[in-house]
């Protein structure tokens, strides 16, 4: 780990002062990304803003019905948090099935939103990887990719991004709020992170300095008919090599509103919103599952130990779909497959 400066900061703009003021800088929050990346020497800030101490960690309802998690709540309040797990299970259920109760107690909701890909060659200095050293080359398109991408793929980059909870996220259509030297503003949860195109080192929009305060939850929270499938290698503390978060507004046997997204298949989460029309004003079957399914990944892209994924994550849309029309909650998240499908 190279040596680094540290301020600690007591309000939002004196921290973005405080890190656009140096060269280098990085923004600290719970550190339960950003430290082990230090420690690999895979990020070298020369100085870091601690947040700690900024009042940040509020959950609180909003006058439109909606409700703000503030950006330093740990994971951990904000899955037990009651309004949460009243209004939005989904967002609980997903974070619930990531990490594990220590690392949830310190992860912070802003910090989620942007840890880094878990790509093994993206970990390796001794590997090409365009992700940390633009230009050098993707070492996983024809290396070891089994946790890599299928969808929105360049070949610069088959890295995905790990979070559970940014799935339930891009279901819920959030709104992430965040202040920079330029002042605040609000991005789109679908608009926050990026495919990884010719510029794969850039995981999201955020403008230099720019720091998360919140993110933003709307009215509709898919409290009765919701689902969060994650298929992994083993039943606890693992990334998802596929999930599907699934939010659905139920009449009867009827689906009028749809939105799911899925995990461990891109460099964002992944929506399709063609294929959430597909299911509105249908009754729910397992042949129009199938049929939506099959236009999600009609244009995935497999790189031989990753090509599973793309039946995989097939067979998870119908799968998580049937059970948020049914309700069949079987604690998913625990589901698990064997290292060689």
């Amino acid at each position: 780990m190279n040596s680094f400066t540290l301020t600690q900061a007591e309000a939002v703009q004196t921290a973005v002062a405080d890190h656009t003021s140096h060269d280098g800088a990085a923004y600290l929050g719970g550190g339960t990304n950003l430290i082990d990346l230090m420690k690999y020497n895979v990020s070298r800030p020369t100085h870091l803003t601690s947040l700690g101490h900024l009042p940040l960690g509020q959950i609180e309802a909003l006058p439109d019905g909606g409700l703000r998690l503030g950006a330093l709540a740990t994971n951990s309040a904000t899955a037990y948090d009651e309004q949460v797990q009243a209004r939005y299970p989904l967002l609980s259920q997903t974070i619930l099935a990531g990490a594990t109760p220590q690392l949830r107690n310190m992860a912070t909701d802003g910090g989620n939103l942007l840890q880094r890909t878990r790509c093994y060659y993206f970990y390796d200095l001794a590997t090409p990887c365009n992700k940390r050293e633009p230009g050098t080359g993707c070492s996983a398109i024809n290396g070891m990719n089994r946790v890599c991408g299928v969808l929105g793929t360049s070949d610069s980059c088959i890295a995905t991004h790990p979070s559970d909870m940014c799935v339930a996220l891009a279901a819920l259509e959030a709104v992430v709020r965040v202040q920079g030297p330029e002042g605040e503003r609000t991005i789109k949860f679908e608009d926050f992170h990026r495919l990884p195109g010719d510029k794969p080192e850039l995981d999201n929009t955020l403008n230099p300095g720019e720091l998360v305060t919140a993110i933003d939850l709307p009215r509709r929270g898919f409290e009765k008919n919701f689902t969060y499938l994650k298929l992994r290698d083993r039943a606890s503390y693992a990334f998802a090599l596929v999930s599907v978060a699934v939010g659905l507004e139920m009449e009867g046997n009827t689906i009028k509103t749809a939105r799911f997204a899925l995990g461990g298949v891109a460099h964002k989460p992944w929506r399709d919103q063609e294929a959430e029309k597909m299911l509105e004003g249908q009754p729910a079957s397992p042949d129009l599952f199938r049929q939506v399914a099959a236009k999600v990944f009609a244009e995935a892209k497999g790189y031989g130990p990753n090509s599973f994924k793309i039946e995989l994550g097939r067979r998870a849309i119908v799968r998580a779909l049937k059970q948020a029309t049914e309700m069949s909650q079987e604690l998913d998240s625990t589901a698990f497959l064997n290292s060689n499908p």
